[in-house]
């Protein structure tokens, strides 16, 4: 049910309950609320909003808004045909399946679920390393359907994979091998991830285009004898993660025609509030304080990477912070985990005024090694 974070604190017989959007008592709340909170909220005249992974005080103004929103879906739905509105509902209910990891606000999950509803062919894009596998995995387990997934950035022979290849035996003597490609799109309703596409060989490129033309939807398999066609199976969603910008040498300029077959869906470099949340979820054993610290540093990295006089070309990416996070928990210091990932991505070039150099200077400021020698200053970052 859409607007379903939104929730109404009130005190009733000794005990504070919570009401959503239908005006109903919830009987078992998301994740950890404590009955603290749901004080402040009354005492404040505030409502509370799951987040997905942790409870907040909002304005009442913000409930009242999803109440209107509730009741204007249930007017639209009168008169619709039963079977929309099962998929409406199916859509609009969606956010609890996307798993608390999984940092992706909530209309471009439902956005993310309703093309998949609707066979679209979906391209995750955004920055290496913010989440755009997760979030087509993700899906995939959120729908249950069957799926397959393939790598065609590590692809070396297109055809190959997508297609098949003619072998030869004794027994059998020459013949045509069909690929699992081949298998995955005559499966109905299934998932079919094509990861890194933007660095797959421009043959592959070409092989697809068909299979993800909604007019024509088939694959011609044209080292068999017969040139046999495949029809792509009804229900079958594609999703491809891609990888775009001048900043990534190793992908190429993807084909215009190709990006037409597509319905983009851009995922977002996580601020750092929402990446300590997330660090915090994944690592528990580990101090808050040093999981603030390390989304701190990435955030730091991503502003810098943006400023006009920019020191550093590019920002840490939440697959690195993670990694780092991860370093911490197995008794790491925040300065050995620096030193393996986060150093090696950053050029030495230009001595004291290098990447790496601003960069260390940048860690050192939350490294507790006992100095006090303000190497760098983070809060000027903020004003860039």
């Amino acid at each position: 049910m859409q607007n379903q974070t939104k929730y109404k604190v009130e005190l009733l017989e000794g005990r504070y309950i919570l009401l959503d959007v239908t005006g109903e008592i919830v009987k078992k709340v998301p994740g950890k609320l404590y009955s603290q909170l749901k004080k402040k909220a009354v005492e404040s005249n505030n409502s509370l909003e799951y987040t997905g992974t942790t409870w907040r005080q909002v304005s009442m103004t913000q409930y009242d808004k999803a109440v209107k929103e509730y009741k204007k879906e249930q007017n639209a739905q009168k008169g619709v045909p039963k079977e929309q509105q099962v998929i409406m509902n199916m859509i609009h209910s969606s956010y609890d399946l996307k798993p608390i990891g999984l940092k992706m606000n909530e209309l471009k999950w439902k956005y993310l679920i309703r093309s998949a509803v609707r066979g679209k062919n979906i391209m995750m894009t955004g920055p290496a390393g913010c989440g755009k596998t997760m979030a087509a995995k993700a899906l995939v387990n959120g729908l249950d359907r069957p799926d397959f997934y393939f790598n065609l950035g590590a692809t070396q022979d297109p055809r190959s994979t997508l297609i098949g290849n003619v072998q030869f035996n004794k027994e059998d003597g020459t013949y045509f091998s069909e690929s699992l490609f081949v298998k995955a799109i005559q499966t109905p309703n299934a998932v079919i991830l094509m990861d890194e596409l933007s660095r797959a060989h421009p043959d592959a490129w070409n092989i697809l285009m068909t299979v993800l033309d909604q007019g024509q939807r088939y694959l011609r398999l044209d080292e068999s004898q017969g040139q046999e066609t495949i029809t792509v199976a009804k229900g079958v969603t594609f999703i491809a993660t891609a990888n775009i910008g001048n900043e990534y040498t190793s992908t190429r300029v993807m084909d215009k025609a190709l990006m037409d077959r597509f319905t983009i869906i851009e995922m977002d470099l996580l601020d750092k509030y929402e990446e300590s949340e997330l660090l915090q979820y994944m690592y528990p054993g580990v101090s808050s304080d040093q999981l603030d610290n390390v989304a701190e540093i990435c955030s730091s990295t991503r502003i810098e990477s943006q400023s006009e006089t920019a020191r550093v070309e590019s920002g840490i990416s939440t697959r690195t912070a993670v990694e780092v996070a991860g370093l911490l928990y197995d008794g790491f210091s925040l300065a050995e985990a620096s030193e393996i990932t986060i150093y090696p991505q950053y050029s030495k070039d230009g001595g004291v005024d290098s990447e790496r150099t601003f960069v260390k200077q940048l860690v050192q400021k939350f490294c507790d090694d006992g100095t006090e020698e303000d190497l760098f200053n983070v809060d000027d970052l903020k004003e860039l």
